[in-house]
């Protein structure tokens, strides 16, 4: 078999076989394929498209490229959340503690933030003394006492996944739903859970802009994870304003445990409740938003957080006194210059901005200031008169103040006449 004649095949539109597949990610993985013909054999295949089989063996050639966790020493369904990004998204610190806390187990894992969105280790680091790169056995040990834990990816989870998509990057063919349907969920089977909620943000400050396409992505992955045997459900959520107040790592825990004790904004918690439903549902557990409500109130989620974050090593004390995790004392207000109301927050422009203050990362190996954010004091639908505070922005010596409080200034658009609020969850699929 040679590389030239699969590169062609796709090109001219043909469906290509299991074995050619196959051949395609091992040998790129293993390093007898060079880049440029991977290269093109990723735009033959952004133009001519995969169908629904080529697709799923995409995906199991990528999940076949490394070492796939055995977790079967964990009693009962196992089950994982993923979120396809989006700013201000610290929905796992809250819906795994209240998941949990009805009796299944969680196995997360998890990464880093690049570009305008947020990354769940980024934040969890952010707790001072966290640890998240766990040994299986830890990891084991902790999702067995307190029924979930949180850890970085491995090198060796799908690792043709990490050469390929840094190769799509470089040209131009991320955009395509095959190849984002099949790098997210080769990770996700090599984590090693039976059962999947996917998290599909649509909107500005998402990778999805339209409906219709993250439908069509939701769908696909479904479609993947059914046929290797296990059970999945999709959530489209909206990411046309950023999710919460707070964006930024301290800040975003801070509200995560605000919403674990029945706090947190009305977005943040409707989003988490529906995520615990339908991974409850999958576990076989049956549950009603009223119980899910009665479990918050009884204080099992924010007790489980608290050990949690004791059992990864950081420390407990913040969830009783969040001013022990880093929170910039420098604070900049941003004041509306005229009465309306707030008709959209452009969440991406709100990402930029912390990524701009040292929140993120441009590139992989920039460091992240933990300790900056900005905190929307208004959202969408909100009522605002001049020189209201429509946000602060906590800012260090590190960050580009100037531009990240253009960013912030220009994603609030007002409206003269009163606006309906935004729905947070678009629709549930699967």
């Amino acid at each position: 078999m040679r590389m030239y004649d699969v590169i062609k095949k796709k090109r001219d539109g043909a469906e290509l076989t299991t074995e050619e597949i196959r051949f395609v990610v091992h040998g790129y993985t293993r390093g007898e394929i060079p880049d440029y013909q991977m290269a093109a054999f990723l735009m033959a295949v952004y133009f001519r498209g995969l169908n629904e089989r080529e697709t799923y063996d995409l995906t199991i050639a990528m999940l076949e490229s490394g070492d796939r966790l055995d977790l079967s020493s964990l009693k009962g369904i196992k089950l994982d959340k993923h979120s396809s990004g989006g700013v201000g998204d610290k929905i796992t610190f809250v819906v795994l503690p209240i998941a949990a806390s009805f009796g299944v187990k969680i196995v997360k894992m998890s990464g880093r933030g690049l570009g305008h969105t947020g990354g769940t280790i980024d934040k969890l680091e952010s707790i001072p003394g966290m640890r998240t790169s766990l040994s299986k056995e830890e990891f084991v040990k902790i999702v067995n006492e307190i029924g979930f834990a949180v850890a970085s990816q491995t090198e060796n989870l799908a690792p043709a996944d990490k050469k390929i998509y840094a190769l799509r990057d470089a040209t131009a063919t991320v955009e395509n739903l095959s190849l984002i349907a099949s790098s997210i969920v080769s990770k996700k089977l090599a984590a090693g859970a039976d059962a999947m909620v996917f998290d599909v943000k649509v909107g500005c400050g998402a990778f999805m802009k339209d409906v219709d396409q993250a439908k069509k992505l939701a769908i696909l992955m479904l479609d993947i994870v059914k046929r290797h045997g296990k059970k999945a459900r999709a959530v489209l959520s909206n990411m046309d304003q950023p999710l919460g107040k707070m964006v930024g790592n301290s800040l975003e825990v801070i509200e995560a445990m605000e919403c674990l004790k029945g706090e947190g904004p009305k977005d943040v918690m409707q989003l988490s409740f529906t995520l615990v439903k339908e991974m409850l549902d999958l576990a076989g557990v049956k549950v009603s938003f009223n119980d899910i409500e009665s479990m918050v109130r009884s204080n099992e989620p924010l007790k489980r957080f608290k050990k949690f974050i004791e059992l990864q090593g950081g420390d407990p004390r913040i969830v009783d006194d969040p001013f022990k995790l880093p929170i910039s004392r420098n604070i900049v207000e941003v004041r509306s210059d005229r009465d309306g109301y707030v008709a959209r927050i452009d969440a991406e422009a709100i990402g930029r901005a912390c990524v701009l203050l040292g929140g993120g990362r441009s590139k992989k190996e920039d460091s992240i200031d933990h300790s900056v954010g900005i905190e929307l004091l208004k959202k969408v639908s909100d009522r605002v008169g001049t020189g209201d505070v429509l946000a602060k922005v906590y800012h260090s010596n590190r960050s580009d103040l100037s531009s990240a409080l253009a960013l912030v200034r220009s994603a609030y658009v007002l409206s003269e006449h009163p606006v309906e609020p935004p729905s947070t969850v678009l629709e549930v699929i699967g």
